[in-house]
């Protein structure tokens, strides 16, 4: 396979916790795919978190791939917190259990078979595929708000 994949990930979350989304645009050689979810209950991050996980699980196979993310817990987690926590058996420096660990470790199985790199943008700064990421995690979250009455 030549050339790398790409991602837009990005999550969001009515109330903290609350019903929450993720979004995912994925693109290889011409080729754009969209992905969205949710959860009644969650957060952000967890969001977040679920988003890079999604357009990892989607790739058919091994592949290079750039995600970009505007969470700096996603991709500070990543490419280094998520060091100490495996070599601490999954606690923070503080020796708590690290948060979000069921995610972390479906992240890192995820990202195992691939040649990722984590790119960071900022969020709601304009990037066309950061927002449409952003609109999709929105999409995902829908099912889950409560109706306003009727």
């Amino acid at each position: 396979m030549s050339g790398r994949a790409a991602a837009w990930t990005d999550g969001a979350c009515a109330g903290n916790p609350g019903p929450g989304g993720w979004g995912v645009i994925l693109t290889f050689g011409g080729h754009e795919k969209e992905m969205c979810g949710g959860e009644a209950l969650t957060t952000n991050n967890r969001m977040e978190l679920m988003a890079a996980i999604m357009a990892l699980e989607s790739l058919s196979r091994s592949c290079g791939i750039d995600i970009h993310t505007d969470s700096q817990y996603v991709r500070n987690g990543v490419m280094s917190w998520i060091h100490g926590w495996k070599k601490n058996g999954w606690k923070t420096s503080d020796k708590k259990p690290v948060k979000n660990m069921d995610l972390w470790l479906r992240l890192d199985a995820a990202r195992a078979a691939h040649d990722v790199e984590w790119r960071w943008v900022k969020g709601h700064a304009g990037n066309e595929m950061n927002e449409r990421a952003d609109g999709l995690a929105r999409r995902g979250s829908q099912p889950f708000l409560k109706s306003p009455p009727a």
